[in-house]
């Protein structure tokens, strides 16, 4: 009889588990079926994108803060970006030549500020956005740009010259979006735009640590886009990362390519619209021209060793500056 009781006794508590685990189970098939829906939703509306591009986001009256303005790309955009009605601060090392560069965007009639700044320094960084914040108020859109480009085999590379290429092309990176990532999260808003390099989707010889700080600037702006979008499902700052082809600015010295019309320079000028475009579009990777990306994601689906097959073939890269 006890033995009864007992088996009786425990039945109903027996039954309460497998009820959860019914329901568990239903929970976790509704999840998938709309993970499903969502997923297939994404895919359509990015199909669509395709043949409909984002509408381009107005950047007349909002600061843009630019840092290498003294020459390339980062010259051509301080001065495409005042066409357009931004008020451009003006970052770079070399006074005379950033100098030069604000006198062409005021001489067209646009505004523009400015500062000798050494990206590599911490300390000066936080003091420039503390000064600049004071006197433009909210900055809108940051463009990490400044970059050196050491063309030569790894073993040929000196510590200084390694260590001063992570500085200016990544960790800057960090110091600056520490310094005005705070104010975009507080009020929601704003871009930030990092260039990194078709040396970020290919490795390249004579290139090896350069293709290191680019592949670098490409994972932190992913992680960092991951981050915002966790800590607020609502996030309205927009990542863009930029992978160039060559441009034609003298930092690569000794392009090689086997078919010119195909792989040939680009001018600073088209680069900088290009650039301009895909921040104003809010795109998280743009890549110049832009079907390289697109290219680059296809040739992860095929054997290495066919890729190498391909590259042998169009023999297209960067020949060492130390002859």
């Amino acid at each position: 009889m006890s033995k009864v009781s007992q088996r009786s006794a425990g039945s109903p508590q027996s039954s309460a588990p497998q009820g959860n685990d019914i329901y568990n189970i239903v929970l976790l098939v509704v999840d998938i079926l709309v993970l499903i829906a969502k997923f297939w939703y994404t895919i359509a509306e990015a199909i669509v994108g395709l043949f409909r591009p984002p509408p381009l986001e107005e950047v007349r009256g909002k600061v843009v803060l630019i840092t290498g303005t003294g020459h390339g790309m980062g010259k051509q955009m301080a001065l495409q970006y005042g066409q357009l009605g931004a008020t451009i601060l003006c970052w770079d090392v070399n006074e005379q030549t950033n100098n030069q560069t604000v006198k062409e965007i005021q001489a067209k009639g646009g505004k523009a500020f400015g500062y000798v700044c050494n990206v590599t320094k911490r300390e000066e960084i936080i003091e420039l956005a503390q000064k600049v914040r004071k006197e433009h108020g909210f900055v809108s859109v940051v463009v990490n740009n400044a970059g050196i480009m050491p063309c030569h085999p790894l073993l040929e590379h000196t510590e200084n010259e390694i260590r001063l290429m992570y500085d200016i092309n990544v960790v800057s990176h960090y110091w600056i979006i520490q310094a005005f990532l705070p104010d975009m999260i507080e009020r929601n808003e704003g871009s930030i735009v990092a260039l990194s390099s078709c040396a970020g989707l290919f490795g390249l010889i004579n290139l090896v640590p350069y293709c290191g700080t680019k592949f670098a600037v490409r994972g932190y702006m992913t992680a960092l886009a991951e981050e915002l979008r966790q800590k607020n499902p609502q996030n309205n700052i927009k990542l863009t990362t930029i992978f160039p082809y060559m441009i034609d600015t003298g930092l690569c010295k000794n392009p090689r390519y086997r078919f010119p019309s195909l792989f040939k320079l680009i001018a600073p000028d088209v680069a900088a619209a290009s650039i301009i475009e895909a921040q104003r579009q809010g795109l998280e990777e743009a890549s110049i021209p832009r079907h390289y990306v697109t290219i680059e994601k296809l040739g992860r689906l095929i054997p290495r060793k066919a890729m190498r097959l391909v590259n042998d073939f169009l023999d297209t890269g960067v020949d060492t500056d130390k002859q």
